[in-house]
């Protein structure tokens, strides 16, 4: 699943149900390929890859926050 900016118009807590939402459909299988400029969003991937002028440079992996749990 490909989601650019899902979150980039949503209040705080709406943004966490989505991210919920998100490492849901992840645990049951579907990759998701998430872009956010949010690094408060991005927290919440267990793998980050940030970009500048259109190469890669940071690819790492991540504690994942749980978004379930913040809520």
């Amino acid at each position: 699943m490909l989601a650019d900016e899902p979150t980039g118009a949503l209040d705080s807590r709406t943004s966490v149900e989505i991210m919920a939402l998100l490492q849901e459909l992840n645990r049951e299988g579907i990759t998701i390929v998430l872009v956010t400029h949010e690094h408060d969003i991005a927290d919440f991937a267990g793998r980050i890859i940030s970009f500048r002028d259109g190469q890669v440079i940071e690819d790492r992996a991540n504690a994942a926050k749980d978004a379930a749990a913040a809520l």
